[in-house]
């Protein structure tokens, strides 16, 4: 696959997913189900491949030292802060804004935008194994949230054409992160040299958003049959796929 192709694909699957906000009604419990399989997915292609794969490629030294380890750290605390301004929609968060329709969603949109672009600037250069993981987890990731986005946008009153207009600039931020870093790479051969240290903020980024849409997912600490059937297939799909 051409990384046109998966700019393509990533660009088609968020319009795609937000669109059908408007032609079809989905239930909170049918979004939480999304969101467990694609956090189940999401955690399980981070553990079961990008994780032994930043650990078994030789890292390239910094000044101060190595180790993917302090990046991954940086990528979580990283989405904590984004967080803060996305108020959690990368979760499946859905707050309404029906009386702020002048400030929102700039704040959100500028937040889960940045959180997108990151995740698509590892996806330079040659699409191999470890990139195809990634495209596909954030694939995955995207659905619920292009189905959260446009939701919150529909119920805040914004009018369908604008929200659409929000879509598609969240829609192309992950194929901009990976053009930008195959623009990098073209001038300054910086994303090959430090490609395991991005790829660790991203990992980072992925275990907090994963891990906090599975706790989130178990009601009273329990997890209902369908939803532990749901993450299991999420998590089977993430170890055949490797």
């Amino acid at each position: 696959m051409t990384s046109e192709l998966l700019c393509l694909l990533l660009f088609a699957t968020v319009i795609l997913s937000g669109c059908s906000v408007l032609f079809f009604k989905l239930s909170s419990k049918t979004l939480k189900l999304i969101l467990s399989f694609s956090g189940a997915y999401l955690l399980g292609i981070t553990v079961l491949h990008l994780l032994p794969e930043l650990y078994t490629s030789p890292p390239t030294p910094l000044p101060w030292g190595r180790g993917v380890g302090i990046f991954i750290l940086a990528g979580f605390l990283l989405q904590i802060f984004i967080e803060y301004f996305s108020e959690g929609i990368e979760h499946g968060h859905i707050h309404v804004h029906k009386y702020e329709e002048n400030i929102f969603p700039i704040t959100v949109m500028i937040a889960l935008s940045v959180h997108s672009f990151l995740e698509g600037m590892p996806l330079a250069g040659t699409i191999n194994g470890t990139k195809r993981s990634l495209a596909t987890g954030i694939i995955f990731h995207n659905i619920p949230i292009a189905i959260a986005l446009m939701s919150m946008l529909i119920q805040s009153g914004q009018k369908k054409a604008r929200a659409i207009i929000w879509l598609v600039v969240f829609a192309l931020m992950t194929p901009i992160g990976a053009l930008t870093g195959n623009l990098l790479e073209g001038s300054f051969g910086l994303i090959t040299y430090y490609s395991n240290y991005l790829m660790a903020v991203v990992v980072g980024i992925f275990l907090h958003v994963s891990t906090t849409i599975l706790f989130e997912s178990s009601e009273q600490h329990r997890f209902h049959l369908i939803k532990l059937a749901t993450i299991l297939a999420g998590m089977g799909l993430a170890f055949v796929s490797i």
